[in-house]
């Protein structure tokens, strides 16, 4: 696929005019997808960053308004044409304030459509825009600094908005980089215990030898370089909240005394045979399956039990995909605004050299220019496609890593493009908007290849959903007893 040729998203509830406009603009250049309904759109743009989007205004469900909306809010950057058979200039207004880039009425010719689709792609190219997907950033896709408006997502601010308040104990589970500790200080935040302490000890990242003394403290002379008594986590986390991170990697000693911890709320610091009551609440996490270490007998089950009261599995960013564009203009104004921190600074800092001294003229430039209204950082549309083809083994981590070294690439540029992105993403395999089926020599069986193909598309709906049928139903722009009959008949 080039990377020249246009993206577009057309969406059309009458298929035969769907197909012909299809046809012709895929004969112009245009990499065409077809959408049938509003749903149907919004299922295609959460897993692909279009160009365009064209789309009529009257459709069955989602009208065309709301897509443009739905389009606009999530890519600012997508030009966005509705087509009429209503039109009227109550309609052209509602479009454009919903931000469509133009209104074509039908019938129309299509040089008519493709000299607005000329003149809007102009525009945007000559136009900067203002920070991209401020929008998307607003509170409500946000829970203490976790972002996303995925399902998965979703569901996760759901349970943690639940959870947050009780005292109860949590087990965090997800892969390295999906933000296990931010996802812990959120909970913290959201509690009653938000005024104390929040403590994290990184169980992995400290010896064996010494993470019982992190953990429980130790008075004076308990080992070997203990000079004094010392306060451990567990007290400085005290009406507080301690996160344990990677707690699958604890000893089995430590094991068993971090069960007394939490079923009697006591313990001693090492050396010391006075007991300390504590109150905290325990937040562990990991990325390994403790529940198969559990089996292997390397981790204690009642310890597991008593750690595992409330659940929480975080989703890793290649299943939540359609966040990654709300993460990215998330990191480039992180990054944006301590490159202009540091651009301003640097006047303070070259004023105390006699030799910077003589440039002068060029670090007054610098200071004018770091004061200057700066243009908004934003991503090409090429360019958030290979981040959001990419399957982010490092997760947020690794998507923050990425952006950080694409905007001290841009060198200037207000666009990042994907010469700007680390090479692996750079080669990220675009998903094809629409597979070429090969025939074989002998032929094959069409009713067994289309049967085929519905079951994964409504397995792929049943997923999206979270198994409910009535949503998979719309998404598939089916009654939701059409859809039941369907299963019964696929699971024959």
């Amino acid at each position: 696929m080039s990377d020249s040729q246009k993206h577009l998203l057309l969406v059309e509830d009458e298929s035969l005019l769907r197909q012909a406009i299809a046809e012709q603009l895929g004969d112009r250049g245009y990499q065409v997808e077809q959408a049938d309904s509003g749903e149907a759109a919004l299922a295609r743009l959460a897993d692909f960053a279009f160009d365009i989007i064209v789309t009529d205004l009257r459709l069955p469900g989602i009208d065309g308004s709301a897509v443009v909306e739905a389009a606009v809010e999530r890519y600012p950057h997508i030009v966005a044409i509705v087509v009429t058979g209503y039109g009227t200039v109550k309609d052209a207004v509602e479009a454009i304030k919903r931000g469509a880039w133009d209104f074509v009425s039908k019938p129309f010719q299509i040089d008519e459509l493709l000299h607005v689709l000329d003149s809007a792609l102009e525009q945007r190219r000559l136009k900067s825009e203002n920070a991209y997907l401020r929008a998307q950033l607003e509170e409500r896709y946000r829970f203490e600094g976790i972002i996303g408006k995925s399902q998965p997502m979703t569901r996760l601010f759901q349970l943690l908005e639940t959870v947050a308040p009780t005292h109860s104990t949590i087990l965090i589970s997800g892969e390295t980089g999906t933000g296990k500790e931010v996802v812990a200080r959120a909970i913290h935040h959201n509690s009653g215990r938000r005024a104390h302490r929040f403590v994290a000890l990184n169980c992995s990242a400290i010896p064996e030898t010494l993470l019982e003394a992190e953990l429980f403290g130790h008075v004076r002379g308990a080992f070997t370089g203990a000079v004094g008594n010392r306060q451990g986590r567990l007290e400085q986390a005290h009406k507080g909240t301690l996160f344990l991170d990677e707690v699958g990697t604890m000893s089995a000693a430590l094991q068993m005394k971090l069960l007394r911890v939490l079923q009697e709320r006591e313990f001693e610091r090492v050396g010391d045979s006075h007991t300390i009551k504590v109150d905290v609440r325990v937040i562990a996490a990991t990325n390994s399956d403790l529940g198969r270490l559990v089996a292997d007998g390397q981790f204690r089950e009642d310890l597991f039990y008593r750690l595992n009261v409330i659940p929480v599995q975080l989703p890793p960013l290649r299943d939540r995909k359609e966040d990654i564009p709300l993460l990215v203009q998330h990191f480039l104004e992180k990054f944006a605004a301590e490159r202009r921190s540091d651009v301003a600074a640097k006047p303070d800092v070259a004023a105390k050299s006699d030799v910077v001294q003589a440039f002068r003229p060029a670090v007054k430039s610098d200071v004018a220019q770091a004061f200057r209204p700066a243009m908004p950082l934003t991503v090409s549309q090429e360019a958030m496609r290979r981040l959001m083809a990419y399957q982010w083994p490092g997760n947020v981590r690794q998507l923050e890593n990425a952006v950080e070294r694409a905007v001290a690439f841009t060198a200037g540029r207000t666009q990042i493009d994907v010469t700007d992105l680390p090479i692996e993403i750079q080669h990220a395999q675009e998903p094809a908007l629409s597979s070429a089926v090969a025939l074989p020599e002998d032929g094959l069986d069409l009713d067994v290849f289309v049967a085929n193909i519905e079951r994964e598309l409504i397995e792929r709906s049943l997923e999206r959903t979270g198994g409910n049928k009535g949503q998979a139903a719309k998404l598939l722009n089916l009654k939701r007893t059409t859809l039941v009959e369907k299963l019964k008949r696929l699971q024959k």
